[in-house]
Parts: structure tokens; C-alpha cells; sequence
């Protein structure tokens, strides 16, 4: 056996993209070059073989003998990955305690890029059905619907569109429904940064050109504070611009893909062409060619969600956090982190300036506002002619909704006749209940028995439309009984409390004439359906919208001068630690919907608590001295942004199993100047997916590494494979 120090083979570390401490040692064949750091590289791993890449972060402690040393089986001919990116994947694994390889998977996400695997033919309606003797499935039927008689689509991608599995569309195939057809290829068109924009008002030019001025001169954060309808897209759009003059790449991060059909077009009208997308909703094939583009250096605008922050750049020179205070931002499965907070560090390591834009900036961003760590845009005005909305609060203890006949009422008469007011003068108005279905709890009234789901300590959902009781945590979904299970009382089962769904059934009564669309996330809709959507109620389809938070941030509706909040309390209860502030950002937000044009918008709130300072401040438009007021609490409190959290998740299949490990951890709980722990206790949410789970909770000053005592803390306690601790390093959800 050779010394370790004396050894004849040539090796090179390879990080997989797998949850594993790190890289591997692999031997480089005689006849071949030592690849560059950044290479990706087909490897031997067990019985697998997998893709990865030539890492030049730290190697595995255990040196493997040259003789049980594996060799790289070859190079995969695309460009390396760039240093800026190696590095942010280690950064990213560093702070969030995740194996490196599993923040690489992220990004070598597009399946089959590194194999250049793919289909050129695709599907397409035959335009000739079978025999009068074929019976037409439902399931066919949906494929045919998803299928298009011009444009080829891969089978997957009819799967996905028609919600049936690759089989069914095989089989369509086969009975001669759909042929055959070349795939045309993934183009992505440069966009025009010269292309003429709109006209801006003095605020805004200044603003747009403060944005472009930095870029290309090194790294800076600069927070664009706008309020609602101020034209903070278009303004941003002048540092993207910018940055593809001087050749280089744009991501422009998004919450959520609801957003993403208006901001396009806005998009292309500024720039003449459509971004690449990357998120859920893009397919298969056309995320393959993105991500290749993308690392290439060829896709210069990229706008996505979250984990397009991972993508292999080749030259990023800017980013664009749109509504950086969202909390979808967070991502809460997997490797756990902040896109918001990873942009800016991203933006550090490659050396470019970071946009965070929203008419609510987070507490957080604000705080490094004012200690100077980022600088600030404003826009107090909306553009043109626009005008803020006036809010008003509707007391519901002196103005409480009036039933009609045996239906329960949730709309105050001061709501009603305002909408009735709107309506007639051929306007939009805007119901907002941040609830899903009909209703959020069912119980029987002589026996008190509540439905709840089996897998999680959670309530289940009526969702009437469904037909359905349904668990907004795990998915769980049982029929609707005709009687209480528990005591066989027919006729006794009442829906306590209201959704989008029940209010949209009052809304029927009240304003028959009225055409409806109800917007939540149980549409499950996809990016062009929502644009689809969006664009039906921009139009003038629809004239009464009812809807939660997925309408409160980025749409504009020219038409929309009344928004109604059915449940301005809800949100303001419980121990999350951003209650307040999250309410304040996702009420200001959908009531700036009303009045983005010319006429005039009106916001009314029904409250049961109308001196609680959240609601008094959106009410008076104090938004600063709210915020002053909540970061003083948190200060005093040394949470965040003025101390440190990080929250550990103890999970097991028996609830025995989970106490006892949380209760190791909290033995071993670290102690010091600055440092505290909370817990164990049962988690808000007890029971998730079948999983018992407790938290513990460690708190620190901002002068603590937190990440250095996690590390210590965990090494001290050997628990179970069947155990499962999830940390959570700045958490945003107490769940």
C-alpha cells in the first residue's frame, strides 16, 4: 500500500450533487488532461454513475489507497462552472449548515443538461380520431385538451399540462390521436436594451438613474422604496439595461409565478423580447436549454423564482429582489435559506450591485438602511395622476353584517353599499380574505367532534367547490360526511368561520349581476393560466374579484377603485415573530391595488379592533413610525435583526422517539455570554405529515458565529437514524 504522501495516481476532488460531507478524491486517467476546477465530469458512485464537478473547496479528511481510488469516466463538454459560483455554493453550505453537495444540486438542477439528453420530436393533435368503436377516456380527453394541432410539445410536458401520467399520453399516441412532429428549438432572443421605455417623471428618472449608475462599479445593496403604483419595475428596468450594455447576464427574482404574466409583458414592451423563466411551471425541455444558456452566457435576463439564484452563471452583473419582503422568499424544505439574503451575498462574491425593490421593505432591509450597510431610492408618488387610496376602517362591533335570510353574512352594510356604489358605476372592486376554501373549520353542533387531519395537528378545510375536507399542510383530503362520524348526527355539521369560497357565495347574493372570479392558490394554476387570468379581470371580464395574498403585490388592474378587506385581524394572532409586521406589508400591499389610474381608490378594512396599532397605522398612514415601533420591541428583545435565531426541528415517526431526542438536545444546549436556549417544547404544528416534532429554539447575540455553536451543540448528541433534526438558520416561519 503506497504512502499517502508518495501516491502515483493523479486525483482531483469532485463534489456530487448529493447530501454528502463533501468531495471525493477520483483518479485522473494517464491519457487524459487533469480537468480545470469547475469541470463537470461523469464519475463511478457505487452503482451509479453520476455527473459532477472538480471542486476546489477543502478535501475529505479519509485519503483513499491509490489502488481503491476510482477513475473519472470522462468530461461532459460544457463550459466549466465558474469560481463565483463554486465559491457561493460552499458560502451557501457554510451558513445554512447543509451538505455542500446538497446546495450543488440545486445547481445542476435541469434534468438531463449535463447528458445534452432530450427529445426532438414531439406531439401534436392527429386531427383524426379512431374508429367510432374507440372509446374516448377522460383521461385521452384531457391529453387531447393539453395537446396542441400546431406547436409540439414533449409527452412529459402533455402530462404535466393534463395532470395524467406519461402512459396515458403514450397511449393516446399509440391509438393514433397524436403524431409525431420536429421540436422546434429553445431560442432566447437578446433583449434591446436601448429600445425606447416610458416617459418618467422627474422622482422616477432620478431614481432610474441612480439604480444604472451602479452598475458595473463593484458591489452595492440599494433598496428601491416605492409606494404602490410608484413604477418601481420600469425604474429598475433602467439598471437592467445597463447591465446588458456591458454585456452581462440580469436575474430579476420573483415570489411567486401568479406574478409573472403582467411582468413579462412589461418586460417586453420595455426590452422588445420575453426573459427566460425558470420555476415551476417552465417544462422540462425548455428549463434543459435555460440552464445550458444560462451557463454559457448566452440567456442574458433570467426571471424566476427562488432557486434561480443557483443557476451557473457565466457573467451575472446584477440582481433585482422584486417585493424583497416576501416570505416566500424563504425557502423552508431541503436546504433551508433566505433568496433574499443569498442575492445579496451572491452579489458580494461576484462583485455586482444588488436591487431589493418593494412598497414594504422588510424590517431587516430597513435596519441595514439605516445602519449604512445599503442605500435608499425612494418614490413617494404613483406615476402620473394616480393618487394613494383612502383607507377607512369599518368598526364590525357598531356596523356587524346582516344575514341574508338563513345564510350567514361576513360583509358589514357599509361594505355592501360601497360595492354596490362601485359596481354601478361600472367599476372593479376587490374581496380580500387571506383563507383558502369555504371554510376553515367543520364541527358537529351536539356533539362538538372537529375534523382533523390524522397525519398533522391541524384543522381540515372545507373546500365546498371540491366537495372536500381538505388539510392545507400535508394534503389530505376525505368527502364531506353526511353525519358526525363521531355521534351519527345527521343535519348537524356547520362550517365555522369564512373563506374566499364562502364569501364568493354571499357575493352571489348580494351582487347577482356581478361577474365573479375567485383567485387563490387552490386554482393551482399555471404561470400562462394565472396571466390568462389576470388579463380576463385587466380587461373588464370581471367585475367582482375575490381573493388572497397571491392578489396582493404586482398586479395592476386599471379599473379596480375599491378594495374590500373582509378580515383586516386575521394574521395578527399567534407567536410568530413577524405577526405584525407581516399583516402590516400583505394589507398595505392589496390595498394598493385600488386606484393605480386615473380614478380615484377607495380601501375599506372591517375590523373587530380597530385601535390595534397595526390596523391605526395603516389606517393613518404611519408606516414609519409603525416600523420605528416594532424595531424598537424587537430590539429590546435582542430578536432579530438585532440578535440571532436559529430554530432546531426534532422529527420522528413516534412521538417517544421525538421527545426523547429534543430532550438530549436540550441537555447539551450550549451556554455562554450571548447565547440562550428555548425548549424543547412540542412545535406550534405537533404533528406534521406523520411526524411528531419538537423545537428548540437558540438565541444569540449578533456577535455570536451561531453557526459555530449549532455545529458544537449537534456534535455533542448521537440520536437515532430514525430521528430527523431539521436547523433552520434565521427562521421565518414558527410553525
Amino acid at each position: 500500500m503506497p504512502d499517502n504522501n508518495q501516491s502515483l495516481k493523479r486525483r482531483v476532488p469532485v463534489l456530487l450533487p448529493l447530501p454528502l460531507s463533501g468531495a471525493y478524491d477520483y483518479a485522473v486517467p494517464q491519457n487524459r488532461d487533469i480537468p480545470p476546477f469547475g469541470a463537470f465530469v461523469k464519475v463511478p458512485f457505487g452503482a451509479r454513475v453520476l455527473s459532477g464537478v472538480v471542486w476546489d473547496g477543502a478535501k475529505n479528511e479519509s485519503e483513499i489507497d491509490d489502488k481503491k481510488l476510482k477513475n473519472i469516466l470522462s468530461p461532459i463538454p460544457l463550459p466549466p462552472l465558474k469560481a463565483e459560483n463554486r465559491r457561493f455554493v460552499d458560502w451557501v453550505s457554510g451558513y445554512t449548515l447543509a451538505a455542500p453537495g446538497a446546495v450543488l444540486k440545486m445547481a445542476m438542477s435541469a434534468d438531463d443538461a449535463l447528458d445534452g439528453v432530450g427529445e426532438t420530436t414531439g406531439l401534436v393533435r392527429s386531427g383524426a380520431v379512431a374508429a367510432s368503436s374507440f372509446r374516448l377516456t377522460p383521461a385521452r380527453k384531457k391529453v387531447l385538451d393539453a395537446a396542441s394541432d400546431s406547436i409540439p410539445l414533449t409527452r412529459a410536458d402533455i402530462a404535466r399540462i393534463a395532470g395524467v401520467s406519461p402512459a396515458v399520453v403514450k397511449g393516446a399516441e399509440d391509438a393514433g390521436l397524436l403524431s409525431k412532429k420536429p421540436l422546434a428549438p429553445v431560442v432566447f432572443p437578446v433583449p434591446d436594451p436601448d429600445r425606447v421605455g416610458v416617459s418618467f417623471s422627474p422622482e422616477q428618472d432620478k431614481a432610474a438613474r441612480a439604480l444604472a449608475d451602479a452598475v458595473g462599479k463593484g458591489f452595492s445593496v440599494t433598496v428601491l422604496n416605492g409606494v404602490t403604483g410608484s413604477g418601481k419595475t420600469e425604474v429598475y428596468f433602467e439598471a437592467v439595461a445597463q447591465a446588458l450594455r456591458q454585456g452581462g447576464q440580469v436575474l430579476v427574482l420573483l415570489p411567486e409565478i401568479g406574478l409573472t404574466g403582467q411582468w413579462l409583458d412589461r418586460f417586453e414592451k420595455r426590452f422588445g423580447v420575453r426573459p427566460a423563466e425558470w420555476h415551476s411551471d417552465v417544462s422540462k425541455r425548455v428549463r434543459r436549454e435555460t440552464w445550458k444558456g444560462v451557463l454559457s452566457g448566452s440567456v442574458k435576463v433570467v426571471a424566476g423564482a427562488r432557486s434561480a439564484l443557483f443557476l451557473p452563471y457565466a457573467d451575472l452583473r446584477l440582481i433585482v429582489v422584486d417585493e424583497e419582503h416576501d416570505s416566500s422568499y424563504k425557502q423552508e424544505d431541503g436546504v433551508i435559506y433566505q433568496a433574499r439574503d443569498m442575492a445579496v451575498v451572491r452579489g458580494k462574491i461576484g462583485g455586482f450591485p444588488v436591487v431589493l425593490s418593494s412598497a414594504t421593505p422588510s424590517l431587516e432591509t430597513r435596519i441595514n438602511v439605516r445602519r449604512g450597510r445599503y442605500r435608499e431610492v425612494v418614490l413617494e408618488n404613483r406615476f402620473g395622476s394616480a393618487v394613494l387610496p383612502r383607507i377607512e376602517l369599518i368598526d364590525m362591533r357598531r356596523f356587524p353584517p346582516e344575514n341574508i335570510g338563513e345564510t350567514r353574512s361576513f360583509l358589514s352594510p357599509v361594505l355592501v353599499r360601497k360595492t354596490e356604489e362601485t359596481l354601478a358605476r361600472g367599476e372593479q372592486a376587490l374581496f380580500f380574505l387571506n383563507r383558502r376554501g369555504y371554510a376553515p373549520l367543520v364541527l358537529c353542533r351536539k356533539c362538538g367532534y372537529r375534523f382533523q387531519c390524522p397525519h398533522c395537528s391541524a384543522w381540515l378545510v372545507e373546500h365546498r367547490c371540491a366537495d372536500r375536507l381538505i388539510c392545507h399542510h400535508c394534503g389530505h383530503a376525505v368527502a364531506k360526511p353526511p353525519a358526525c362520524p363521531v355521534c351519527g348526527a345527521e343535519d348537524a355539521l356547520v362550517s365555522c368561520g369564512p373563506g374566499v369560497e364562502r364569501i364568493s357565495e354571499e357575493a352571489a347574493l348580494r351582487f347577482p349581476a356581478a361577474r365573479q372570479a375567485v383567485v387563490s392558490g387552490d386554482l393551482n394554476a399555471t404561470a400562462s393560466e394565472m396571466a390568462a387570468l389576470t388579463a380576463k379581470i385587466r380587461d373588464g371580464g370581471v367585475d367582482l374579484i375575490i381573493g388572497t395574498q397571491i392578489l396582493t403585490k404586482g398586479h395592476h388592474f386599471p379599473n379596480l377603485t375599491l378594495v374590500g378587506i373582509v378580515d383586516a385581524d386575521l394574521g395578527l394572532e399567534g407567536g410568530d415573530l413577524r405577526a405584525g409586521e407581516r399583516t402590516y406589508q400583505m394589507l398595505e400591499q392589496v390595498a394598493g391595488r385600488a386606484g393605480r389610474e386615473t380614478k380615484k381608490g377607495e380601501v375599506f378594512m372591517q375590523t373587530y379592533d380597530p385601535d390595534n396599532r397595526v390596523i391605526r397605522a395603516l389606517a393613518d398612514g404611519e408606516k414609519d413610525a409603525f416600523l420605528d415601533a416594532e424595531a424598537d420591541s424587537r430590539e429590546l428583545l435582542n430578536m432579530p435583526p438585532f440578535g440571532r435565531l436559529a430554530a432546531l426541528i426534532v422529527s420522528a415517526a413516534k412521538e417517544d422517539a421525538a421527545r426523547a431526542a429534543a430532550t438530549a438536545l436540550g441537555r447539551a444546549a450550549p451556554s455562554g455570554e450571548g447565547i440562550r436556549v428555548l425548549g424543547p417544547a412540542p412545535a406550534p404544528i405537533a404533528l406534521l405529515r406523520g411526524k411528531f416534532r419538537f423545537r428548540l429554539l437558540l438565541q444569540t447575540a449578533r456577535s455570536v458565529a451561531i453557526q459555530d455553536v449549532l455545529r458544537f451543540w449537534t456534535s455533542r448528541v448521537s440520536l437515532p437514524p430514525s430521528v430527523r433534526v431539521q436547523i433552520d438558520v434565521d427562521p421565518y416561519s414558527f410553525f
